[in-house]
Parts: structure tokens; C-alpha cells; sequence
């Protein structure tokens, strides 16, 4: 192309990115990149694992996602958003595979779904990236791990569903709830802090979330410490590591679907410790989305670890707030059953404390 052309190339995309930016809903994502919609996204698919279900939650409805992660999916079908938005079992789990610790997009079904914003990680390289901008799609990126991102993260959403009102909503419940722990909490003697370990993983080898992680910020939120605050990341440990922490509770992660208390309770090892010894393991619960990673749900989280950990100084009645989360979240109800699916009842029914969260006859 010779320079009059290129000058004129320039010319026409200056014009209608202009044009484009003068009808268009622009935002920023957790990259620092703006993004303009030129009508609200009518569908939108999601590739990290929280977003779909945070989505729905800001949107109120699964009608525009049209897309997401298989994980994301298999949450919905595990926990109660696929009761509460069937629409939602419907949508496409094929959009993300193999590759790039499995966030590699797939093009080709993304073309067929035509979405008007995709989102993806923003903070896990380009390889996952570069094929989605290489095929012309438009994407949001969000990043991920500290409460701070978790708030831009539904502000994210709440702006490609264009719905900023819904974000500013659902972190004023995160401050608040952060500001009542923290009046209690404050008060826990250092000497009583309880030592507690997050695993990541444990069906398939050890691995225990350490110091930074979310699951390292709600442990502290709600005055734990974190047993694994030596680590950095979440690396593969062994049994003896655990045995030598000696943790006053083991969280186990909800990801691993078939993971029950019992992969402590009858390890050779692992029952040695306090943690077992005192029946203080719990498997994470599961609502909306898991609630171990930072999502929409997470000052249920921080309000079940701390009831817990300090029965005697937490007192939260947990099913009412669980039923006054999903009125703000989902606009739905959960009734007894949902609950106890939610808190896992079944699995973490007769661990230590674990009966105040038991329904009550009278309710």
C-alpha cells in the first residue's frame, strides 16, 4: 500500500473508531485495557472459572451467557445455580480446553457462538489471549487472587452486562461484612488464633494454598493463621509437612468432587493430627459457585470459617444470611434442602461444630 492509501487506511479507522466510540458503552478491564461494547453485550462468554456464575449474578439471569469454561459448568451442574437458572445447564462448556493449564480458547466454537465480549484471564500470559485477539474477538480481561481484584472483577462484569449499579451493590455487602469480622476478630488473643491449613488439593497428592493466596486472606480475616504461610503459591507438600504443622483444622478444597474429611480421617498420618484428632476438617461448601476462590459469594465464606473457628465469639445464623445472600444475588430463596446441599451437611455434618449449622426445627 502506498502512503496516500495507508494515510487513508488510518484515516477511515480513526473514523470509525470514532464512530464506534460514539455510540459505544466503554469501560476498563483488570488489565488496564479499555473496552467499548457498541450496544449492551447481548452475548457474552466466559472463560475464567468464577465468571460465568458471577455473571449470572450480576445479570440476574443466564439468558446472554452464551458460553463458558467446563469447570465453571460443572460447578452449575454440581451446586444449586443449575436448579435456580436451568437455562443455564444449556450453555455451551466447549469454549476452553487443553492448553495453557486448559484457558486455551477454542476459536472455532467461539466464531459459531459469535459473542460480543469474550472474557479471559489477563494475568496468565498470551498464549491465551493472542488467539482471541488474532481472530478479531473482542475480550475483557480480569485478573485474579486478592479481595481487591474480586471487587474489579464483579465491577467487570457488571459492565459488560451494563449494570455498574449491581457491582457498587454487591461490594457494599464484601465492606460491610469485612468491617463486622474485623470488630470481632481483632479482639482473638494471639495465643488462641487457631492454626489452620488450606488444601488445594488432596485427592491427587497434597498441595496447601500458602502466605497471599485468598484462602491465605479469609483465613486471616477471620483471626486464623495461616500453617502454610511458609509457602508461596500452592506447591505439592506431603503428609509429613501437614503432620509437622499440626493444624488446629484442615479446609479441603471443594473442587475435588469425591474429597470427604475421610482422606484425613484414615490416613496413617494425617489422623495424627490435632486437626483430625478434634474432627475439625471440613470440605469447603458450595452454592452459586464454590465458595473457596474469591466469587460473588464471598462473605458467606468468610462468615461460615469464622463461626468455626470461634464458636464462642462469631454468632452468625448462617442459613438467614445465606438466604438473605441469594435474595441479593440470584432474587431467589434456597429452601432447607438447598441449604444443607450448600453447607454439605452430609459430608461435613458430624465434624466438630458443625451442628450450628444444622436447621433448626422452629425455622
Amino acid at each position: 500500500m502506498n502512503r496516500v492509501g495507508m494515510v487513508g487506511g488510518a484515516a477511515l479507522l480513526v473514523a470509525s473508531c470514532a464512530t464506534l466510540r460514539a455510540h459505544a458503552d466503554c469501560f476498563g478491564d483488570l488489565a488496564g485495557r479499555e473496552v467499548c461494547l457498541p450496544h449492551p453485550a447481548r452475548r457474552v462468554v466466559t472463560i475464567p472459572m468464577p465468571s460465568a456464575s458471577s455473571f449470572i449474578a450480576v445479570d440476574g439471569s443466564a439468558q446472554r451467557l452464551v458460553g463458558m469454561h467446563p469447570s465453571s459448568k460443572k460447578a452449575i451442574d454440581e451446586g444449586l445455580l443449575g436448579r435456580m437458572f436451568p437455562q443455564a445447564r444449556a450453555i455451551d462448556a466447549s469454549v476452553a480446553g487443553v492448553g495453557a493449564d486448559g484457558f486455551m480458547p477454542n476459536v472455532e466454537t467461539l466464531a459459531l457462538l459469535d459473542p460480543d465480549v469474550v472474557v479471559q484471564w489477563g494475568d496468565r500470559g498470551d498464549d491465551i489471549v493472542g488467539p482471541l485477539r488474532n481472530a478479531g474477538i473482542r475480550t475483557a480481561l480480569l485478573r485474579y487472587g486478592t479481595e481487591s481484584l474480586a471487587r474489579g472483577n464483579l465491577t467487570l462484569m457488571a459492565d459488560i452486562a451494563g449494570k455498574p449499579e449491581r457491582a457498587k451493590e454487591l461490594i457494599a455487602w464484601r465492606a460491610a461484612t469485612i468491617i463486622d469480622i474485623e470488630k470481632t476478630a481483632r479482639d482473638i488473643p494471639e495465643a488462641r488464633r487457631l492454626r489452620v491449613v488450606y488444601l488445594q488439593r488432596a485427592a491427587s497428592g497434597l498441595a496447601a494454598a500458602g502466605a497471599n493466596s485468598y484462602n491465605d486472606f479469609y483465613i486471616r480475616l477471620v483471626g486464623g493463621r495461616n500453617a502454610a504461610e511458609g509457602l508461596a503459591g500452592a506447591p505439592a507438600i506431603n503428609a509429613e509437612q501437614i503432620a509437622q504443622w499440626d493444624p488446629d483444622v484442615i479446609l479441603l478444597n471443594g473442587f475435588e468432587e469425591k474429597l470427604t474429611p475421610a482422606r484425613i480421617y484414615d490416613d496413617e498420618i494425617l489422623s495424627a493430627t490435632r486437626a483430625a484428632r478434634e474432627r475439625r476438617v471440613y470440605k469447603m461448601p458450595i452454592g452459586g459457585y464454590r465458595w473457596d476462590p474469591p466469587s460473588q459469594e464471598s462473605p458467606l465464606t468468610w462468615m461460615w470459617l469464622a463461626d468455626l473457628l470461634y464458636p464462642d465469639a462469631f454468632h452468625y445464623d448462617l442459613r438467614a444470611e445465606i438466604a438473605h445472600a441469594y435474595r441479593l444475588l440470584y432474587g431467589q430463596t434456597p429452601s432447607r434442602a438447598d441449604m444443607d446441599e450448600v453447607l454439605r451437611m452430609q459430608i461435613n455434618g458430624d465434624a466438630r461444630f458443625y451442628d450450628r449449622f444444622a436447621a433448626s426445627e422452629s425455622k
